[in-house]
């Protein structure tokens, strides 16, 4: 089970990055690969695409950085909890650039439901910090910590996995202290590399 993030297309991709997740249980061929996308929603594609590339592809030309890799035995339960909570994705056909639901909404939402991916989305994942249905105060999505949002376009986070994060309109400026870095908008982290 991995996750991956690579810069965005065009003029997005001086500041957010586009994430997704791919799967692959223990007698697979392939992995399977879940990630949204809105190219087409607007005429009924549903923005949850499933294997449109490969695992681990360029991102039209950006190179993947994966942030979660977990593998053995384990993973097969953690997967289950997965393909459960991409089937209750509560915007599978709905996609809106800024401040979201996008691609990262989608991947913080796993994260929160299913808090072994312990994920710590880079600053750069726009889209984050919106909350499904409204809500005010949520999990973050490294499962271990809490964020209170205003609709993705303000709020702050505190998790383990995180660190402090304060959302200003989208764009995320914090601290990590589990691996000591910066976080700051269009940049990402400056300091330990994380994951």
């Amino acid at each position: 089970m991995q996750v991956y993030a690579a810069r965005a297309v065009g003029w997005r991709s001086a500041l957010a990055v586009h994430t997704w997740i791919a799967l692959k249980r223990r007698d697979a061929l392939a992995y399977t690969r879940y990630e949204v996308i809105g190219w087409g929603v607007e005429r009924g594609v549903r923005a949850v695409r499933i294997d449109r590339f490969g695992p681990d592809n360029y991102w039209f030309g950006a190179r993947p950085d994966r942030l979660v890799d977990l593998r053995g035995d384990a993973v097969e339960a953690v997967i289950d909890r997965l393909e459960a909570a991409i089937a209750r994705y509560p915007y599978a056909t709905s996609y809106r650039t800024f401040p979201g639901p996008n691609s990262n909404t989608f991947i913080a939402w796993l994260g929160r439901e299913v808090p072994d991916l312990r994920l710590d989305l880079p600053p750069t994942a726009i889209g984050k910090d919106f909350l499904p249905n409204g809500r005010l105060v949520g999990r973050s999505p490294g499962g271990r910590g809490f964020q209170l949002s205003l609709l993705g376009l303000g709020g702050v986070l505190a998790g383990w996995e995180e660190g402090v994060e304060v959302n200003v309109l989208g764009l995320t400026f914090g601290v990590d202290v589990k691996e000591p870095a910066l976080k700051l908008p269009g940049i990402g982290r400056v300091g330990h590399p994380g994951n």
